[in-house]
């Protein structure tokens, strides 16, 4: 058995960064991560007609969420980016 470390905690940054971006509880989600890929769609206005479709920049930067949480939660460890990675590339492509 493994224990707690850096991949550990990367793989729950996925979990909760996927969790807040698809707005769905975690235990949804973990049903359903074997489908979900690179090109997921980015969640839009949850069908509410006030709520204007997002910008570019933030679909862009919601698609990278995606893409960032998705490698986190790679089913081997060794695969997973390190949370310096990920903070890298948070800090260059969304601020």
């Amino acid at each position: 058995m493994m224990g707690a470390n850096e991949k550990c905690d990367v793989y729950s940054f996925g979990v909760v960064a996927l969790a807040v971006v698809m707005g769905k509880h975690t235990g949804e989600l973990i049903t359903s991560l074997p489908t979900l890929s690179a090109d997921y769609p980015v969640p839009t206005n949850g069908g509410d007609s006030r709520i204007p479709p997002p910008s570019s920049q933030l679909e862009k930067q919601v698609k990278l969420v995606l893409i960032l949480s998705r490698a986190c939660l790679n089913s081997n460890p060794c695969e997973r980016p390190t949370m310096q990675q990920v903070s890298n590339l948070l800090m260059k492509d969304l601020l």
